[in-house]
């Protein structure tokens, strides 16, 4: 899948294959070759090229499902590495999307997207930390993150807490376009009111994000006194 959906001149027949089933769910040959206007044949030509590059599965069809006499139809659904596609062209298009931004607004307007982009982050902490009285800032955060599709959690150190991002949904604009990783970081010590620090980005070749939330004076005094 690393090359996109195959290549060749089926290549746009194949992409209205996948898409049909991105949008409509999983689909048997005889649908799909119906839907698109397709022959049968063509429709598994593609849907045998589309399970060897891994970007389908076929499965049983579900008990209950229309079907007629004989052998039960299977219906052909997207593996994740086929959603990926998508999302990678999604990828794509924001990345030329801030290019444009950047040649005609300059730094400034880059900037100036990524800090409004990273205005989820105040605009729900204290909500969270309101709604969670048992949270810590770190764990707040995390929650912040995850809703927004970061899949965040956070660790608690010796010397504070971690903020740790399993995944993050635009680390390939981030890495053309740091601003969008620092905006966030910034948007963090401004909710904490004070400095943190980025240790890893997923969006420069790291495993996951870290963000090292430094214990408070006054936090450091309560953990030592329990």
């Amino acid at each position: 899948m690393d090359q996109g959906l195959s290549s060749g001149i089926d290549e746009p027949t194949r992409e209205r294959v996948v898409r049909s089933i991105l949008e409509n769910g999983a689909s048997t040959a005889a649908a799909l070759a119906s839907r698109l206007a397709l022959t049968p044949a063509a429709v598994r030509r593609h849907l045998d090229q589309l399970l060897g590059e891994g970007a389908i599965e076929a499965r049983e069809q579900r008990l209950g499902a229309s079907r007629g006499r004989g052998r039960p139809a299977k219906v052909f659904a997207l593996t994740d590495a086929g959603r990926d596609h998508f999302d990678q062209q999604y990828d794509d298009l924001a990345v030329q999307a801030l290019r444009f931004l950047a040649e005609t607004g300059g730094e400034e307007a880059v900037r100036a997207f990524a800090e409004r982009r990273a205005g989820f982050i105040e605009k729900d902490f204290a909500a969270v930390m309101a709604a969670n009285p048992g949270f810590s800032p770190a764990q707040a955060l995390a929650a912040i993150f995850t809703a927004e599709g970061y899949s965040a959690t956070a660790k608690d150190l010796p010397v504070g807490e971690q903020l740790c991002q399993q995944h993050c949904p635009v680390s390939h604009v981030a890495h053309e376009f740091p601003q969008l990783c620092e905006a966030e970081t910034e948007a963090i010590g401004r909710v904490l009111g004070s400095h943190v620090q980025r240790l890893a980005t997923i969006a420069h070749g790291d495993g996951v994000c870290t963000t090292c939330i430094p214990r408070s004076p006054e936090s450091r005094q309560e953990k030592v006194s329990s």
